[in-house]
């Protein structure tokens, strides 16, 4: 996770949400395009902007307790 303090109104870009989560940009963007799996975002002209609530939401929602748990949260959603 990021070291720097938020602002809990700043939305963070693409590359400052990898960084805050640890996922990779390639990996956001694939998950913006092909999936309805990946965090809430908002597209402000081009940009594409993330809440970093929506971000800890997203991680909290995708714990699992081993590599084999499925979870409740993904059960009514596709997989790519």
């Amino acid at each position: 996770m990021i070291t720097k303090s938020v602002s809990p109104r700043r939305k963070l870009g693409t590359k400052e949400a990898s960084e805050y989560s640890g996922v990779s940009v390639s990996t956001l963007t694939k998950l913006r395009c092909l999936s309805s799996n990946g965090p809430r975002f908002a597209k402000l002209g081009r940009r594409v902007v993330y809440d970093p609530q929506d971000l800890d939401n997203w991680i909290q929602e995708n714990l699992r307790k081993s590599t084999s748990d499925k979870g409740s949260s993904r059960a009514d959603k596709p997989t790519i």
